[in-house]
């Protein structure tokens, strides 16, 4: 199966999904994350769920008949920190652009009139 890591945590848009929900939620067992699913079968969110667990970013734990499961958000720091860094200083550029064109924006033209 191969080394797996957030990034492919979060290369699916199902287990982004899924992700957000116990961002959100806390919690769940896996038939409350599949009941948010309608269009994906409970063996495709059970094998979601495992690739998520084996990336480290879900933990479970079983309480009697149910599979509890959890974010553990601290693998996607990689991603934060990795990949998305880059992007933060084409924002932070972008912004200081938006800034002097706002600010270009607010100040009274001139008239010119001709007389």
């Amino acid at each position: 199966m191969g080394s797996r890591d957030a990034y492919t945590a979060i290369a699916d848009p199902t287990r982004r999904e899924i992700l957000d929900l116990l961002r959100v939620r806390g919690v769940l067992t896996a038939g409350e994350i599949a009941a948010n699913f309608g269009a994906v079968s409970r063996p495709a969110i059970s094998r979601h769920l495992r690739v998520l667990k084996e990336c480290g970013v879900v933990a479970s734990r079983r309480e009697g008949k149910s599979q509890n499961y959890v974010l553990d958000p601290k693998p996607l720091a990689d991603v934060r920190d990795g990949w998305l860094a880059g992007f933060s200083s084409m924002q932070v550029a972008s912004l200081g652009a938006l800034r002097k064109r706002v600010e270009s924006a607010g100040r009274p033209r001139r008239s010119r009139r001709r007389r």
